[in-house]
């Protein structure tokens, strides 16, 4: 009995120890870079608990503006000092020397250090000289080096469009299958960052490492190690169509009058490229979906209500179904019975209708437009660029469709195709409302569309990706928006006349900005959205233009979403942004 008893005790040890050297084999040899359900590098950890380093570069792709300037991160020339100098003899009066500062300044830090560290004078990266960056380095000081050290920028520019990276082991595996890439590296998770990600994903991190026993001592002497990925043609970077100073400008005046939803698009028109784009609310980086933060409400279908006034307007030109004699009864509502008390102008011309904002106009051109042709309303929409989407979409190598605007929604116009026969859906419709909904992206397209004769192009934010040398990676063209048919020239000949005249006209909804220094043409925009606070009504206030208006070189929307009609705040940020540009040209030239 005992024998047995025996034999199945040394069985049970036998397959334990079997179990545990398969378990050795399987963490030691097998699964050393992918251990456990979390996939854990046990590699990478092992060096972790042996190594400190400093990463001088993460490797991820960075964006800038149009003229090269930064807008996530820069390089800053910048001491980096290792902590075991404070165990050693070394020469830091010769280093304090180079930086014309005490000793006891770079003695202190080192102090207080456990891990490498930027050398900071009152929490600010001491920025070196090109001299002083070479005289330290001729030192050869082990643990004192002088690099080109990546920080974010202090400022964030055009966040919304750029958006925002994070770590997510899980959504790194899925885009990037077949790459070995660190569990650690951050991918992008909204705007042009998730765009671009695969442009900008690292080869690997550029860094300074020593080795540690477990008090933090150098363990195999005190070399510092300078590992680099070692490719000369990346990180890349990918050159946007912002403008830098632009963008400051918009996001100040955007801020100065507490546009707290809503936002602005400028667009160059000779490109059809996004020179600035804010929205609002804004985003917080540590939790950027606080409060719909991380929506970027310019790419966002919304309620334009009057401004879609120039797509009925557009195809009551082409089809020769207004002329200077046609008039409208502007004191009645969409119905041609009820009187509209609030806007009581009496028989318009179209012109003056136009410019007025007269619902009724619309409404009678809308229901005649739809009752010839149905579909008319969408034909129009797309030739001027205004539906569905507007973003640059295209082919870029293996990938088909690629969107510059990944977050970019379709516009409708009906929801129902029912609605085409029921006249009041169709008067509701023509002035921009019911189901209407259209992007200020879109609504920026449609206007610069029309400044340039009816030539409707989609929308670029990026132009290039640039190698780390220089050299052009890829270039995304000017596309046109579609295979649609243009607008004659001599339609847009006369909804450009239409958008002046807005400005111009003693009624005109945008007299207002008569005064300023760049001729302005436009549309004004009230839409209800059906939303309340406080008794009052909510709507979506926009104006959308072009100047200067005899040789346009800029489109611009403005748009205020949810707010009481008594305290928008769209025509003084509209108007502030045609002075503040104008200024800035006028100083541009001045300076050349």
């Amino acid at each position: 009995m005992w024998k047995k008893r025996t034999m199945v005790i040394l069985s049970i040890i036998q397959i334990g120890i079997f179990l545990l050297i398969g378990r050795l084999v399987q963490i030691q040899l097998i699964s050393t870079e992918s251990f456990s359900n979390k996939k854990v590098n046990l590699i990478e950890k092992s060096i972790e608990q042996r190594t400190q380093e400093m990463v001088i570069d993460n490797g991820r792709g960075t964006f800038i503006d149009r003229h090269g300037k930064p807008l996530t991160n820069e390089y800053i020339p910048s001491l980096v000092l290792f902590p075991f100098l404070k165990k050693m003899e070394w020469p830091v009066e010769k280093l304090a020397e180079i930086l014309h500062i005490s000793p006891h300044i770079i003695i202190d830090q080192l102090e207080k250090a456990k891990e490498p560290f930027i050398f900071t004078i009152d929490g600010t990266p001491f920025v070196l000289k090109e001299e002083q960056m070479e005289k330290i380095n001729q030192l050869h000081i082990p643990g004192v080096f002088a690099v080109q050290k990546q920080h974010p920028l202090e400022k964030t520019y055009a966040q919304h469009l750029i958006g925002f990276t994070r770590t997510d082991t899980q959504l790194l595996r899925s885009r990037y299958p077949k790459r070995n890439l660190s569990p650690h590296t951050e991918v992008g998770i909204h705007g042009l960052q998730k765009a671009f990600d695969e442009f900008l994903i690292p080869e690997g991190e550029t860094k300074l490492l020593y080795h540690v026993d477990a008090e933090g001592g150098p363990l195999f002497g005190i070399n510092v190690k300078y590992s680099d990925p070692g490719n000369p043609f990346y990180p890349v970077s990918v050159q946007t169509t912002i403008d830098r100073d632009l963008q400051q400008i918009a996001e100040t005046i955007v801020r100065k009058h507490h546009l707290k939803k809503g936002g602005i698009v400028l667009l160059d028109i000779e490109t059809n490229s996004v020179l600035a784009m804010v929205s609002r609310p804004d985003m917080d980086p540590r939790n950027p979906y606080k409060n719909h933060g991380a929506e970027n409400q310019m790419i966002l279908p919304q309620t334009p209500g009057s401004i879609f006034k120039t797509v009925v307007a557009a195809a009551a030109l082409e089809k020769g179904m207004v002329s200077k004699q046609t008039t409208f009864d502007c004191s009645k509502k969409i119905d041609g019975v009820t009187p509209d008390d609030a806007h009581s102008y009496g028989m318009l011309g179209f012109e003056e209708s136009f410019a007025a904002s007269c619902n009724n106009a619309f409404a009678t051109l809308g229901k005649k437009l739809v009752q010839q042709d149905p579909d008319i309303l969408e034909i129009y929409a797309k030739k001027l660029g205004l539906y569905p989407l507007s973003g640059w979409q295209g082919d870029v190598y293996h990938e088909t469709n690629f969107e510059q605007f990944p977050e970019e929604r379709k516009g409708t116009i009906w929801h129902d195709a029912k609605d085409k026969r029921i006249p009041l859906a169709v008067a509701q419709t023509s002035i921009g409302q019911k189901d209407v909904r259209v992007s200020p992206l879109a609504v920026a397209n449609m206007m610069a569309t029309i400044a340039r004769n009816g030539e409707a192009k989609q929308v670029r934010a990026v132009s290039k990706v640039l190698y780390k040398n220089g050299t052009t990676f890829f270039t995304f063209p000017q596309q046109p928006f579609s295979d649609e048919q243009p607008i004659s020239p001599v339609t847009a000949s006369k909804l450009q006349q239409l958008l002046r005249k807005v400005v111009v006209d003693e009624r005109g909804t945008g007299r207002r900005f008569q005064s300023l220094p760049y001729a302005v043409a436009g549309k004004s925009g009230t839409a209800e959205t059906g939303k309340m606070l406080h008794n009052e009504e909510l709507i979506n206030k926009w104006f959308a233009g072009y100047f200067p208006a005899d040789a346009p070189r800029y489109a611009l929307v403005v748009v205020e979403l949810d707010c009481p009609g008594s305290q928008t705040v769209t025509n003084d940020v509209f108007y502030d942004l045609v002075q503040k540009i104008y200024e800035l040209d006028n100083w541009d030239k001045n300076s050349q």
